[in-house]
């Protein structure tokens, strides 16, 4: 008989540096559905999604879960300071504090104030210059637009975008999704031509991955997609494939 017991699902709402993995809309519902049937308890990781990144102050408003734990870091202080935390719900908030005493969960340099001004100024400026809703309703759907454009190009198989998310697999023929080099060596040529090119982009697997700052210009949105053609172009003539 199997006494094995579950205490916590931990996802991100969409794998950022596992390749810009979006899950279907069905997904994390059926997730929420699970763990809410079965006691067990959801933790959303938002170090890459929080924070505006998908259209929403967190990925797990996006997705509709309700995480019992919610971990964050980079974007509460826009990298500007080291700063992470975990928001702790009140299911569990309620036990921990349940026979009295204090809520014990810290560490030597918990609460450093150097970096937890970084984040209050960062906060504000989210909300201030209503960050979020100019990536829910500018520049992400252009953001999105504009990379899908790059499906046309002859060894993209395919594009996946979500709000300032963007990733591109590179394949040798589109209708077979072949690759065009076995172990993402293809991935590592595309992303040397892109850096050359002067565009920051990280390669994982056969995919180019880019998670752009959320306060692009259309005009940025613009060079950085003629500069990934560029790199995609590269990469075509580097596998002796027709890029006209």
């Amino acid at each position: 008989m199997d006494n094995t017991v579950v205490a916590a699902f931990i996802g991100e709402p969409v794998q950022g540096a596992g390749g810009v993995i979006i899950p279907p809309d069905t997904y994390w519902p059926a997730v929420q559905k699970i763990l809410d049937e079965r006691d067990v308890l959801l933790v959303s990781d938002e170090v890459i999604c929080g924070f505006g990144r998908t259209g929403q102050k967190f990925g797990c408003e996006h997705f509709g879960t309700r995480p019992d734990l919610i971990s964050f870091a980079k974007a509460v202080t826009n990298g500007y300071q080291p700063l992470g935390g975990v928001a702790v719900g009140s299911k569990l908030a309620k036990v921990l504090t349940s026979t009295g005493g204090e809520f014990g969960h810290g560490f030597t340099y918990s609460g450093h104030p150097s970096a937890c001004a970084a984040g209050l100024a960062t906060l504000s400026i989210y909300n201030d210059e209503q960050i979020t809703d100019y990536v829910a309703s500018d520049i992400g759907p252009y953001w999105g637009q504009r990379w899908a454009e790059l499906r046309e190009h002859p060894i993209v198989g395919e594009v996946r975008t979500l709000g300032m998310f963007a990733a591109v697999e590179l394949v040798r023929d589109k209708s077979s999704r072949v690759r065009l080099e076995e172990d993402g060596k293809a991935a590592l040529v595309c992303r040397d031509a892109a850096v050359d090119a002067g565009l920051m982009v990280r390669a994982v697997r056969d995919a180019m991955i880019s998670a752009a700052p959320l306060v692009c210009t259309r005009e940025e949105v613009d060079f950085l997609i003629s500069r990934m053609t560029q790199a995609l172009d590269h990469t075509a003539s580097h596998y002796g494939l027709n890029t006209v």
